[in-house]
């Protein structure tokens, strides 16, 4: 038996699919949609479709961003001779918190995992070594301390070193298995500070 009407029914299996959305969360969600003023639900799904519609990915970096460049990319004061790679769009995020790192980044999109059929080629690595044609000093991973993190540094070290540019990892400041997104901002700077050559 159903307990609510098919809108809200609908409205709740909706929210639901959302990342790190539970059944309770996705009802409370839609009560709360439901009860908003009608100006502020059309504002919220208007700012929903805009951003599906307009967002795209950074052609140099690989970042979401709304126009062609990001603006990390586009700051001419960043250093555009060393490179973070991450796995993830929230991972730069994390770093840019730090407000301490002066590069720019390339953003991979997932990162290798045999075991989920992921290999080099479903993830940015061929736009990763285009970039490396430009006058690039370093190269530093930061992807997550996974198995499959570890397994990508370890092949982008890999493709990299032959070119002769400096190839670094972030330090250990990060714990394994942790995701960079949930670390606090000083732990960050700190393995950032203390990455090694690879």
């Amino acid at each position: 038996m159903q307990m609510y009407s098919g809108h809200i029914n609908k409205l709740i299996e909706e929210l639901s699919q959302l990342p790190g959305i539970g059944d309770k969360s996705a009802q409370r969600l839609a009560f709360h949609l439901i009860n908003m003023k009608e100006d502020k639900v059309k504002r919220l799904a208007d700012t929903i479709v805009s951003a599906k519609a307009n967002v795209k990915y950074c052609k140099e970096c690989y970042t979401l961003t709304d126009s062609d460049v990001c603006p990390v990319c586009s700051n001419a004061n960043r250093n555009h001779k060393i490179i973070m790679v991450v796995e993830t769009v929230r991972d730069l995020a994390a770093y840019e918190k730090t407000g301490k790192y002066e590069g720019v980044y390339h953003v991979l999109h997932g990162a290798i995992s045999p075991m989920m059929g992921i290999g080099p080629g479903d993830i940015k690595l061929k736009e990763l070594i285009a970039r490396l044609e430009n006058d690039v000093d370093e190269v530093i991973i930061a992807t997550n301390s996974s198995l499959e993190g570890e397994t990508t540094a370890m092949y982008i070290s890999k493709l990299v070193k032959p070119t002769g540019i400096k190839v670094t990892r972030i330090a250990s400041g990060v714990p394994v298995g942790g995701d960079l997104e949930y670390i606090d901002e000083v732990t960050l700077l700190r393995a950032l500070e203390g990455r090694t050559e690879l």
